[in-house]
């Protein structure tokens, strides 16, 4: 699998000091005491705040991770488009495997991967989606036709309250591409923070703090499951198909 053509500086090198994590932040010490092994589960991962969330919370919950699964749609680059090679930084600082896959259809693709799973001899029991409003049919049926156990950590909670525990567990999370009618590409690489919030609130109310409208797409740096941070380094601003993006061409590990 083609991981992109990213540099991703020296995010392969072992010097992440494992031991000093910030005590503010839930660790996985305090996480492996909440497990009770509630079974093995993937991960749904575009690699924004609502899936990386969504796999924490499932983890707080007893959860075991197996695999975080990434589709890429063929026939066009949408808003959610990035390159693997981010994906693959955020799979290294979990220490969690990414599949990614191209798809023409993204239902067949996802129970394609999890049908192939099982048949190399891994036990999946469940499925992790980051939604809170939408395609709840859709990841219904899926799991269903699979027998899996549906997890949406996030389903229906508010915008604040998502924002809320971004903020106060130490996620990290930067805008990857922003929607070009109703944001400036200078509000591309900005951290979601309480400035953030109130920057955006001045801009233009009706935009959604979480982007749940498509206002905004997003990339976690850091979190309390990362081994390491991830910083970026080099990076340039392009308009496509209405959105600003912004392109990452340098990640570099950073220590927590």
């Amino acid at each position: 699998m083609d991981k992109g053509n990213i540099d991703k500086g020296n995010l392969d090198e072992e010097d992440v000091d494992k031991e000093k994590i910030d005590k503010e932040k839930i660790d996985k010490e305090k996480i492996d005491e909440k497990k009770v092994d509630k079974g093995r589960v993937v991960v749904s991962w575009t690699g924004g705040k609502d899936g990386c969330l969504a796999c924490y919370g499932a983890i707080l919950e007893g959860f075991e991770v197996t695999h975080l699964l990434n589709f890429r749609e063929i026939q066009r680059r949408g808003s959610h488009d990035i390159n693997p090679a981010l994906l693959y930084a955020q799979a290294e600082a979990l220490g969690i495997p990414l599949i990614h896959k191209d798809f023409i259809s993204y239902e067949q693709e996802f129970k394609k991967a999890v049908r192939e799973l099982r048949d190399s001899g891994e036990i999946i029991d469940g499925a992790v989606f980051g939604h809170i409003e939408t395609h709840k049919n859709l990841v219904d049926r899926i799991c269903r036709e699979l027998g899996l156990e549906l997890i949406m950590p996030l389903w229906q909670r508010s915008s604040g309250q998502i924002i809320n525990d971004l903020t106060g567990l130490g996620f990290e999370v930067i805008l990857l591409s922003v929607k070009a009618d109703l944001l400036g590409k200078e509000w591309l690489g900005r951290k979601i923070d309480e400035n953030f919030i109130c920057d955006l609130k001045k801009h233009n109310p009706s935009i959604d703090p979480c982007g749940e409208n498509g206002e905004f797409h997003t990339f976690v740096t850091n979190c309390p499951l990362f081994k390491n941070k991830i910083n970026v380094t080099e990076s340039e601003m392009v308009l496509r198909g209405g959105y600003w993006f912004l392109e990452i061409s340098k990640l570099e590990a950073g220590k927590k």
